[in-house]
């Protein structure tokens, strides 16, 4: 019987490691849920780590060999909510997800609940058939879980389909309000390069024959045109440089570190991203928690679904307190990282004895918030973005217009 290396975490949250022997993998995930302990990796000693997925629930990669085919986000919250519906009506488990894979057109969908339904029928339940599949991440999984071990499988499954509707919805408003700016954004770049490097050289080429002394700002504006036109090329190569040199920087550790408290600074979007955050932390725990899943699991899965690191430091620190006995309220204020209101509505929520209640009402109003902070931003960036190009097309017509308004009067 083979040994298998593992790390995860026991039923209060705390990091386990060691060694097991069992004959598979799923069964040494079975002994050890037996013992309270859920997996995040595991190998076969001397092998290699088969690591689980990541907490964010709307990751949507396919592990099938499929590189580039994905489950949509849309697709995965249609088949859970019809897995739900089928499940509250009496419909088996295998027969409900064959319905599923009969009514999915993408054939990348069928093949996952195809495997999914393999699995179950071979003995294995239905969170162990998911967790094979990325499409499926932690969160996901371990609501399934939580809802097959407590017998409410089919109110777990509503919950998730709410959940995935509900961050789907919020993640299109945001990607809605902003479509415009980024489109009259590079518009106008468009037009300034055109402007730049085909009009104003034709222009200005009068002005070089004539031998006239010329103003300034006319000076300035040759010599702007005269570079993007000789060295447009390089621009685009600085450009394309320093996107994916900022991006590597952001991947690593420190540089990630860095950028995301610097977005939660920046005036106007900081607080949307703040806002952002605070809405998957409170929707997500409210969710893992009606679901059935441990307070102390819950934070080490939720800290990864703020996807700021700053924040997600912050549950680390609130994760650990609450270890030690205290309540989630009092080390989430101390942080100082989250609002004032987050934290008085959970400490009330713990008083009453209604968590999962306020945290919802939470979820609600920073939801609302964020719509309306992306709403007010776009009516904002449209007059300042009309009123930069305004400034340049002005400075442009008054550089050429000078120049020759000057040699009129010397004409006369």
């Amino acid at each position: 019987m083979p040994v298998y290396e593992y790390r995860g975490f026991d039923a209060q949250g705390k990091t386990v490691k060691g060694l097991k022997e069992a004959d598979t993998q799923r069964g040494l995930r079975a002994l050890l849920r037996k013992d309270g302990i859920m997996i995040t990796e595991s190998k076969e000693a001397g092998g290699k780590a088969i690591k689980q997925k990541g907490a964010g629930l709307l990751s949507t990669e396919v592990q099938l060999g499929e590189f580039f085919q994905r489950i949509s986000v849309e697709d995965l919250g249609m088949a859970t909510r019809q897995l739900a519906t089928l499940l509250q009506a009496g419909v088996s488990m295998v027969d409900s997800l064959s319905n599923i894979v009969e009514q999915m057109e993408k054939g990348v969908v069928k093949r996952v609940y195809s495997q999914v339904k393999t699995d179950i029928n071979e003995g294995s339940s239905l969170a162990d058939a998911l967790e094979k599949h990325k499409c499926f991440t932690r969160v996901y999984v371990n609501m399934v879980r939580a809802g097959e071990a407590s017998g409410t499988l089919d109110v777990v499954l509503s919950r998730l389909a709410d959940f995935i509707e509900s961050q789907n919805e919020l993640k299109s408003k945001v990607m809605s309000a902003m479509m415009y700016p980024i489109i009259m954004i590079f518009v106008g770049v468009g037009i300034m390069g055109i402007l730049f490097t085909v009009v104003v050289p034709r222009i200005t080429k009068i002005f070089k024959h004539t031998g006239a002394e010329l103003p300034f700002q006319t000076k300035v504006l040759i010599w702007v045109s005269s570079f993007m036109a000789d060295y447009w090329w390089l621009l685009i190569i600085m450009a394309v440089a320093g996107f994916f040199g900022f991006k590597k920087w952001a991947s690593t550790p420190k540089g990630r570190a860095r950028w995301d408290r610097i977005k939660l600074k920046v005036p106007v979007f900081g607080g949307v991203v703040l806002n952002v955050a605070v809405a998957r932390f409170t929707r997500t725990l409210a969710t893992l928690l009606d679901s059935g899943v441990p307070l102390l699991v819950s934070f080490e899965i939720v800290k990864n679904v703020v996807n700021n690191e700053a924040l997600s430091d912050a549950l680390s620190e609130t994760k650990e307190a609450i270890r030690e006995g205290a309540d989630i309220a009092p080390p989430l204020k101390k942080t100082g990282q989250f609002p004032p209101m987050v934290t008085q509505m959970i400490a009330i929520g713990e008083k009453s004895g209604r968590l999962e209640e306020m945290l919802g009402r939470v979820a609600n109003t920073y939801e609302a918030q964020v719509a309306n902070m992306v709403s007010r931003l776009t009516a904002l960036l449209e007059p300042i973005m009309i009123l930069m190009m305004g400034g340049t097309v002005g400075f442009v017509v008054f550089s050429i217009l000078k120049p020759i308004l000057q040699m009129n009067t010397m004409v006369r």
